[in-house]
């Protein structure tokens, strides 16, 4: 499997010179016949290229959640651990662009998975009091919500509604 999708590309595009040849060479050949398996090469090269990543999609299952509890994030926050808050809702559309573009990736895994990060997950997908009173009480306004507590930050950083990978870290590092 792994040459089948270059070994039909190269013949994609060879078979396209040819055609592009004969073409100049006089024989009736419909352009759109070309233009066809142009988009198909395009196409099959758009597959290959996804398929070559090497990052593994499974890489959060790993990841220990623990149900937020807001009354350990103090007192695990003084024994040096940094807290990563993950509030979301199963039907929030920003919640599973925010898990698919960036805390289920390989690198961000990677960094969440360390001894010292305690991971703690609000599900809001129905009326939870206590999220409701958390979230309220740290200047959040609903689903999604991220925050990041450490040391040096034992109030927290609040991370953009739209997660990037580059303010997970910042506020990671930050919160050291």
């Amino acid at each position: 499997m792994s040459l089948m999708l270059p070994i039909l590309l190269g013949l994609l595009l060879a078979g396209i010179a040819v055609l592009i040849f004969f073409k100049i060479k006089g024989k009736n050949i419909p352009t759109t016949i070309i233009v066809l398996l142009g988009f198909m090469t395009i196409c099959f090269t758009g597959v290959y290229a996804f398929l070559q990543k090497t990052e593994d999609y499974n890489a959060y299952q790993r990841l220990q959640w623990q149900p937020l509890n807001p009354e350990q994030i103090t007192p695990l926050v003084e024994q040096g651990y940094t807290v990563f808050v993950d509030i979301y809702a199963d039907w929030c559309l920003p919640c599973r662009a925010n898990k698919a573009n960036v805390t289920r990736r390989e690198k961000v895994v990677d960094v969440l998975d360390a001894d010292n990060i305690i991971l703690m997950k609000g599900n809001w997908t129905e009326p939870n009091p206590m999220i409701e009173n958390y979230v309220g009480n740290q200047g959040g306004i609903g689903t999604p919500f991220n925050k990041v507590y450490g040391p040096s930050h034992p109030k927290g950083i609040i991370l953009p509604v739209e997660l990037t990978i580059n303010a997970v870290f910042q506020a990671l590092d930050a919160a050291k």
